[in-house]
């Protein structure tokens, strides 16, 4: 009877100790959110928080405000989410570098894994290796062959420390092994294209939502798209595996993550809202039209994602002998 009787009081103290959060979860969300977007206005990532934010507004009935913080490679707007208050009132989206600059800055200040909860796997953006136009290369093999008859010009812009486009470029390096080729860092695409166009670079590697335009435009010349799958954005443009370079797979991709210890109702509510959000057809117009291909699932399926991604990109900056900073 004792020991029932304890097991009755245990059980009693474990649900009244989680009643104040079922009850906060329930009532969620009385107030203005918040996502932080750890990168400047215009980019992909600042797209889909402020067409995902209206939707969450509306079916949340609450405003959305959206928060950008860009600097430090994205690490500067990631340092604040991963130390804001865990009760669903802020949330933020990351790209691509969430997954790579652990292993490129001594000293962060958040762990990709353990300073946050996934909510949502959100995207993939495919990058597109774009060239010159006067260069007379039309497919990916000829550009290599082009590089090694020119090495003095064979220049790579990359951008941002971290950067998919940094390492895009240096898993390209990697595959392309005895190729002379310098990369040349800009602060972005907006800082990279110009020099690209002028011709004083002979690629960027840049994503699809940056270059596509340029591309249309003919003012550069796609010649490969970085993902095993070809881009439903230009899909006359072959893979880089298909052209030779085996498994070569880079893209940025990205979801909303919220601070740590945020309660696991507050997480499934966010992610099913959002689900439905990016499966309306006006959303799914905007984001496909930027060159964003839409995601989705449950938190378990985009941590899933986080680990093999740092487990990929740790590989790339090692073998790669990339110094921390």
């Amino acid at each position: 009877m004792q020991r029932k009787t304890l097991i009755h009081a245990l059980a009693l103290a474990a649900t009244l100790s989680l009643a104040p959060t079922l009850a906060t979860a329930q009532a969620y969300p009385t107030r203005t959110l918040k996502i932080i977007v750890p990168a400047p206005p215009g980019g992909a990532i600042d797209l889909i928080a402020r067409v995902v934010g209206d939707k969450l507004a509306n079916s949340l009935g609450q405003p959305v405000i959206v928060d950008n913080r860009p600097g430090a490679s994205n690490n500067l707007g990631t340092d604040v989410l991963a130390k804001s208050a865990p009760d669903g009132y802020t949330i933020g989206i990351v790209g691509g570098s969430h997954n790579t600059n652990k292993f490129l800055f001594k000293s962060l200040g958040w762990d990709p894994e353990k300073s946050f909860e996934p909510i949502v796997y959100t995207h993939v953006v495919p990058l597109v290796f774009a060239i010159h136009p006067q260069i007379p290369a039309k497919t990916l093999p000829e550009f290599v062959a082009w590089m090694k008859a020119h090495p003095d010009q064979a220049k790579i812009a990359t951008s941002g420390r971290g950067s998919a486009q940094e390492m895009a470029a240096e898993m390209f390096r990697m595959a392309a092994a005895g190729t002379p080729m310098l990369l040349v860092p800009y602060k972005g695409s907006s800082a990279a294209h110009p020099d690209l166009l002028a011709g004083r670079t002979a690629l960027y590697i840049d994503t699809i939502s940056a270059i596509q335009q340029q591309v249309k435009a003919g003012n550069v010349r796609a010649v490969a798209v970085s993902t095993l799958r070809r881009s439903s954005a230009l899909p006359d443009v072959p893979t880089a595996d298909e052209q030779g370079l085996k498994g070569y797979d880079a893209n940025t991709n990205g979801g909303f993550l919220a601070p740590a210890g945020t309660p696991a109702a507050i997480v499934a509510r966010l992610n099913t809202e959002i689900n439905a959000a990016l499966k309306l057809p006006d959303v799914r117009a905007k984001l496909e039209a930027a060159g964003i291909e839409i995601q989705g699932g449950t938190p378990q399926d985009y941590a899933a994602l986080i680990r093999a991604d740092l487990a990929k990109w740790g590989k790339v900056v090692k073998e790669a002998g990339i110094p921390m900073e």
